[in-house]
């Protein structure tokens, strides 16, 4: 059952077309600005939480866990929507969770940035040692189940907010979209615990636009992960377009020195779009994204009518070690 959502961004987000790059790269280039959201600071993870935070309500919880990086965009947006409904936020963080491989070098820092936002949002953060993504999830539990040993009703959101609600929020996103400008060749968006790019492919099955996300971890195997989302998301809503992990177009070029960790060709295209159209990415997600789509078009992989998804993240840049 999808809930009524609660009420927490500005909708619609602008979209428009960046002139100037559009005229030096030959394509026709626009950006959808989910930075611009205006709640906590923007981003794409507010329209998520409007189905989320509904459902948690209807259940009468409490108290929310979830668990992310200590630069949590989600984290941050989740905590201030807890705020607007008197809900206790608690989350476990890593500085770096990570995988098979560790990366040690110029990584952001566990402090300033998102986590300044968190705790003015009163989110109670419990910050444990770096390890894999496994202990991660791990740790959410049990503090979940230490909460509710303590008498509070915990809802407890996976990371990201990637549940079938919250790629069902980005099937209404692509509405939006289609509400606001005729159909795009392509859409390049970040892509990380998946929600954001299942709503959208579930949304562009079958039609003429190709959605590509670029990864921002580096296992390919996330695909195994998006697809579960992309069945539970037929479950949700009683369709059938089965949407295999093959169907998920993934460039894994970009993620750089690892998750979490700014790479060179992720700050070349934050001062490409800085200093050509006046707009901000972050250096985790989306300033990763948009170099991709920079050296795509360079390539001419990608050629026509584009629309880059910005999905927030800029008080990431106040935490760069």
């Amino acid at each position: 059952m999808i809930p009524e959502p609660v009420s927490l961004i500005l909708r619609p987000t602008p979209l428009h077309r960046l002139d100037r790059l559009s005229a030096e790269l030959g394509v026709d280039l626009w950006i959808k600005r989910d930075d611009l959201t205006g709640f906590a600071m923007g981003g794409n993870k507010g329209r998520k939480l409007e189905y989320l935070l509904s459902q948690a309500l209807a259940l009468g919880a409490n108290t929310i866990v979830t668990c992310g990086s200590a630069q949590s965009n989600f984290v941050r947006q989740l905590g201030a929507a807890c705020a607007v409904f008197g809900i206790r936020c608690a989350a476990a963080v890593m500085a770096l969770p990570f995988e098979d491989y560790r990366p040690t070098e110029h990584a952001l820092s566990a402090y300033g940035g998102n986590e300044t936002l968190d705790r003015i949002f009163g989110v109670d953060l419990y910050l444990y040692e770096d390890g894999t993504w496994e202990e991660l999830y791990a740790r959410a539990d049990d503090l979940a189940r230490t909460l509710e040993a303590e008498g509070r009703h915990v809802y407890q959101i996976p990371i990201g907010g990637s549940s079938p609600l919250g790629a069902y929020a980005f099937t209404r996103a692509a509405i939006e979209i289609q509400a606001q400008q005729d159909s795009f060749d392509w859409i390049v968006t970040a892509s990380s615990s998946g929600s954001t790019q299942t709503g959208l492919a579930w949304s562009y099955h079958q039609t003429s636009t190709r959605v590509l996300g670029v990864a921002c971890d580096p296992e390919p195997e996330i695909v195994e992960d998006f697809a579960r989302l992309g069945y539970d998301l037929d479950h949700l809503l009683g369709t059938q377009k089965n949407l295999g992990p093959e169907l998920f177009e993934m460039d894994f070029r970009f993620v750089g020195p690892g998750y979490g960790v700014p790479s060179a060709e992720g700050d070349g295209a934050i001062e490409k779009l800085a200093k050509t159209e006046g707009i901000l990415l972050d250096p985790i997600y989306s300033g990763k994204a948009f170099a991709c789509l920079l050296q795509r078009v360079k390539d001419r992989a990608i050629d026509g009518r584009v629309l880059f998804w910005h999905t927030g993240g800029t008080p990431a840049l106040f935490a760069r070690s």
